[in-house]
């Protein structure tokens, strides 16, 4: 996240041009879908020209200043793309391992089938990455609903993603990041006092909203059976994502900064499981297509002239929650631990779980969008996704009454 260099840098009305050609970029890809790859690369080629000769980036100008951000970004970037790329692959997989379509026999008629979707995507991202949570989650939607999956319903995945990782240590970037800065895994846990009741609230709004647009269809095809290698082949890849996290996080932390572990550990396992079953290698120019575009998003956001955040309270932490929503909240939990005074278990529901507010809010947002184009409307995600929002507060409001505010110290 670039700093401040401390000259009076252009502005309109107030706001930085680098936010309004950021929001540029956001309104051509909302109004223009043919071309949002297009859109995107122009308007993060504007912002890195614009910041280029004229503000910077940080304390260093110039060609120097770039070089110094990517350095910065790239391991993000990287471990983004692999994931971005392979979890497409490992979501065929998936649905070829007849899972999604079998899956309807053992979930409940009627809403509630969705609602225990949604369920299980949380608990699922407590352990894995919520990008792989919100990804499988978003498959077994894609045949449980034969394609018709409300964008009220997709929101709610992501939510469901992001809410479970934000109180655990290992289901989340961010929350990942507060263990490694010296945050005590049990303070981090207090965030699900938050995230259950959102859950509760925007799970029974947007399982209600995909029922009534397509309920599950509960009858498996004759005769399909469950492909296990597929299957097997779906945990392994999952399993080294898990175990290259954890084992860098413990042991080699120093790994984590320096190289995208998780990606290359995604692609390791596919590769070498592509010698039992081969993955569908066709969808990667589209997949890769898809990534570019929503990676220049996140490298706009990155780019972005947030140097400093307000003091550490529980109303600002609840505003750092909706701002998540527009900017990388990677950066926004580095800022926060630099600055210190929080409630690690506020913060960490806050920036988990309000990304989930705007589809490019969170890498699980980025990576559903990937699957689910039409999600790509900032307008379309608030409209059908308000339950997200409104369930953000009273999670919040949830945690304050029960446990307050306390801030805690590092280490």
């Amino acid at each position: 996240m670039s700093t401040s260099i401390g000259l009076a840098l252009p502005t309109l009305l107030g706001i930085p041009l680098e936010f309004l050609f950021f929001a540029t970029t956001l309104l051509g890809v909302a109004l223009f879908h043919h071309h949002t790859l297009k859109v995107a690369v122009s308007g993060l080629a504007v912002i890195t020209l614009y910041k280029l000769l004229v503000t910077g980036f940080g304390a260093t100008p110039g060609l120097a200043g770039l070089t110094a951000h990517l350095t910065h970004e790239w391991i993000v970037v990287a471990n983004l793309f692999g994931l971005l790329v392979g979890f497409a692959l490992l979501s065929d997989h998936f649905e070829k391992s007849h899972v999604p379509a079998l899956l309807p026999r053992y979930l409940p008629d009627g809403w509630t089938g969705g609602f225990w979707l949604l369920v299980i995507v949380f608990v699922m991202s407590a352990f894995l990455d919520n990008i792989a949570a919100a990804m499988i989650g978003a498959t077994m939607a894609m045949t449980l609903y034969k394609g018709k999956v409300h964008i009220g319903f997709l929101a709610a995945i992501v939510a469901a993603s992001n809410a479970g990782g934000s109180g655990s240590v290992v289901g989340d970037t961010t929350t990942t990041m507060l263990w490694i800065g010296g945050v005590s895994p049990l303070h981090v846990l207090d965030a699900y006092i938050a995230a259950v009741p959102a859950l509760l609230f925007f799970g029974y709004f947007a399982a209600r909203q995909q029922h009534a647009w397509q309920p599950i269809e509960k009858d498996a095809p004759p005769g399909l059976l469950l492909d296990g290698a597929r299957l097997a082949i779906v945990a392994v890849i999952l399993l080294s994502a898990i175990l290259a996290n954890v084992y860098c996080n413990l042991v080699r932390p120093d790994l984590l900064a320096d190289w995208p572990v998780i990606g290359m550990a995604v692609w390791a396992a596919l590769l070498t499981t592509s010698l039992w079953r081969q993955p569908s290698w066709r969808l990667l120019p589209e997949s890769i297509r898809g990534s570019v575009f929503l990676l220049s998003l996140v490298l706009c956001a990155s780019m972005m002239p947030v140097d400093r955040l307000p003091l550490a309270s529980w109303p600002s932490t609840l505003g750092l929650g909706f701002l998540s929503s527009v900017f990388d909240n990677i950066p926004l939990t580095a800022l926060a631990l630099r600055q210190g005074g929080y409630d690690w278990g506020v913060l960490a529901y806050a920036v988990g779980f309000g990304g989930s507010m705007i589809w490019f809010g969170s890498t699980a947002g980025v990576a559903v969008s990937n699957l689910f184009p039409q999600a790509r409307s900032v307008g379309s995600w608030l409209k059908a996704g308000w339950h997200v929002a409104v369930a953000y507060v009273i999670g919040f409001a949830v945690l304050m009454l029960t446990l307050g505010w306390h801030p805690q110290p590092l280490g």
